[in-house]
């Protein structure tokens, strides 16, 4: 079992801080005492009856649906990744992979029926980014790491003594290019896979990086998507007559696997049809696009994968474009026109919502949900507007979406424009329609968190469970009555919010300073197309430049919260602090390679530390939470002890006793108070930041 780093008998769980209580929505019933676990608040309703009824969580969701909070942060949760039940038992198997990075992986048994903090029984730990989770042909439970399958006992006394590798040598997370460059980090280590009906194995083998761009001009098709052992495709292992793999001995070599299909950036959502590989039935895969720096493009896909076909990345995206980095590549030799002329390329079969990050897909088969039955279900992860949902395809007898000519539109979060036609470069496409199972799953200060669905699976009575990795939970689907709720409002940073805020910093001539150096030296040379254009564009001036920057990171879910850099996504991704993976992408090597580098980091703090004029100051430690109000004695929300606010009147001119501070970090409102009124909280209650 040399694949694995089992680091420990047992890891020691983390301790989270108890949960915030309080009334945290306007619209909960006056009885109730919400409180909240993962963002999420929790009142007295539930989903699910008897035994698997759960606390009922406010998303947006078609009528005849709830969704209940089974596990959250509480039950010690990390990064919760994949999701499958134990056949014929009501018992989940749960990868939790602990975060980037590390070999702190787990494999968690879950019985949704034991008391609340005593759900989880760990089984494996120590194990390298655990990702996929199987019940194969045998019915027994596959899991995967970036260079390993192997299947396990998770009922066994001692699940660690059952553990039978059947392929210990996949590219992982450290490999070697063909011209010899090494890296640390692939771009995609993770392995998703799935069983056909004959016992073949299909494992996802993601690229070494977002596009295969080097210095131009390029000349070469990309090596690393090339050979016997192609990255950016999907490998079948055959397995020896009966159906089932053999467990390897030390030494034996790996089972010997064929590229099935390449060009396929990254394969994290895969569905086979029941009645595949007979002839006609769907494989189906859900592509993660280049990052381009446009919102809306490139689109997501859904591919109709065929043997021995390729699908296009690096060379095209969306359903014809060529990457321009490889047009001479595109000019001549087996790539020659290939994304417009060329048989071995095989076009998307639909196109998804772009940046939507599809990392789960599967038919839907159980008695729940007789209206859904047969059809695909596609889970969206992505964090921009068009992300954070559950998708519904129609399908035809062979499990194919069934394509629409244009205009086909998709539902855009919390934009000004709610809907978009998919289009590429020349204009509008046909697509697959689609509902929406989940549609509003956008962070509301109060409510809940922003939704970032990863891994599914449909329980034998048919309800459908998910994951949330960056929520730390678990989800439960069952049948609702009555009408769908009224969706949830978009409350975000108000953009007179982000005015007040822009003109804070241009008034502070330190911390202009600092925007300007974030700017040049962080974000336009290692931030920028990677996602997003931070609202740069041709023709600004430095100031422009500047303020189109600091208004696009003002604008993003979380990133900021003046005062309190600790706090924010831009620390914690920069630094690669935390579950979710470090950016700028390696950015592991840039404090060795980059001189300054550091103070770069350094920089960013300072600016949130002291975008605000006033005093930091901390809320003493204590009881869990502090309440805070508006002016007349509303109470607005509760912050957590050891968070940090900054105070803009010490002794509060209309509120004696208080001290007034400046908006607090969105997810402690309850939506009572409004940012006019001011926030206030007793003196006792704060002390200096040391």
């Amino acid at each position: 079992m040399k694949q694995f780093t089992f680091l420990s008998e047992r890891r020691s769980l983390r301790v989270f801080a108890a949960v915030v209580a309080g009334a945290l929505l306007a619209f909960a019933p006056a009885s109730s005492e919400p409180v909240r676990k993962s963002g999420y608040a929790i009142g007295t309703d539930v989903c699910g009856s008897g035994d698997l009824a759960f606390p009922r969580i406010q998303i947006d969701m078609k009528a005849g649906f709830c969704a209940g909070l089974v596990a959250s942060e509480e039950d010690h949760l990390e990064f919760p990744r994949s999701i499958v039940q134990v056949p014929g038992r009501d018992l989940f198997v749960v990868a939790d992979m602990g975060g980037w990075g590390h070999a702190d992986g787990r494999l968690l048994l879950l019985d949704p029926h034991a008391p609340q903090g005593r759900r989880f029984k760990e089984l494996l730990t120590g194990i390298e980014y655990p990702f996929g989770l199987v019940i194969g042909p045998e019915k027994k439970l596959y899991a995967s790491t970036p260079e390993a399958i192997f299947r396990f006992d998770p009922l066994a006394d001692n699940p660690r003594s059952t553990v039978e590798t059947i392929i210990r040598h996949l590219p992982g997370r450290r490999i070697r290019l063909p011209d010899g460059t090494r890296l640390d980090e692939s771009a995609h280590p993770l392995k998703q896979f799935v069983f056909d009906r004959d016992g073949r194995l299909f494992v996802n083998v993601g690229s070494h990086s977002d596009d295969c761009v080097t210095p131009a001009p390029i000349t070469k098709p990309c090596a690393a998507a090339e050979g016997a052992s192609a990255l950016a495709s999907i490998w079948l292992f055959a397995p020896p007559a009966g159906g089932v793999f053999p467990a390897l001995k030390p030494g034996d070599p790996d089972p010997p696997h064929t590229v099935y299909a390449r060009g396929l950036r990254n394969s994290m959502a895969l569905a086979l049809h029941p009645m595949f590989p007979d002839a006609g039935y769907a494989f189906l895969q859900g592509e993660n696009g280049r990052d381009l720096p446009d919102i809306f493009k490139p689109n997501e896909e859904i591919n109709a994968i065929e043997q021995g076909r390729h699908y296009g990345w690096p060379y095209c995206y969306d359903l014809s474009t060529p990457s321009p980095e490889f047009r001479r590549v595109l000019q001549s030799g087996i790539y020659k026109s290939l994304c417009t002329a060329n048989a071995l390329y095989k076009a998307p079969f639909s196109l998804l919502p772009p940046h939507g990050a599809p990392l789960a897909m599967l038919y839907y088969h159980g008695g729940k949900f007789p209206e859904l039955e047969g059809k695909l279900l596609v889970g969206l992860h992505g964090y921009r507007p068009t992300g954070s949902r559950l998708l519904v395809y129609d399908v035809d007898d062979h499990g194919f979406p069934k394509p629409a000519p244009a205009p086909v539109r998709y539902h855009v979060s919390c934009a000004a424009d709610p809907t978009r036609s998919f289009q590429t470069d020349v204009g509008e496409v046909a697509a697959a329609p689609f509902e929406e199972l989940i549609a509003g799953w956008h962070r509301v200060n109060g409510a809940r968190p922003q939704g970032a669905p990863v891994g599914m699976t449909v329980a034998e009575d048919g309800a459908i469970w998910l994951v949330e990795d960056k929520n730390k939970t678990v989800i439960r689907i069952d049948r609702a009555t009555g009408d769908a709720p009224q969706p949830l409002p978009c409350d975000m940073r108000s953009q007179p919010m982000i005015d007040q805020l822009a003109a804070f910093v241009a008034r502070d001539t330190q911390n202009s300073a600092r925007l300007t150096t974030l700017r040049k030296g962080l974000v336009e040379k290692h931030c920028v197309g990677c996602h997003a254009d931070f609202g740069l564009a041709p023709g600004q001036s430095e100031t422009e430049k500047d303020g189109a920057v600091l208004r696009f990171m003002l604008s993003q879910d979380g990133w900021i919260y003046p005062g309190d850099p600790d706090a924010g996504k831009l620390r914690t991704r920069l630094r690669g602090l935390g579950a979710e993976k470090l950016m700028p992408p390696g950015g592991e090597s840039l404090p060795k390679t980059e001189p300054g580098y550091k103070r770069l980091l350094d920089a960013a703090d300072l600016l949130v530390a002291n975008m605000v004029p006033g005093t930091r100051m901390r809320i003493k430690s204590g009881p869990p939470q502090r309440k805070f109000y508006g002016r007349t004695n509303k109470e607005c929300g509760e912050i957590p002890a050891a968070k940090v606010v900054v105070v803009t009147q010490r002794s509060a001119v209309d509120k004696p006793g208080f001290s007034r501070f400046f908006r607090p970090a969105d997810p402690y409102l309850n939506g009572e108070c409004t940012d006019d009124d001011g926030y206030y909280i007793r003196q006792e209650f704060l002390v200096p930041v040391r």
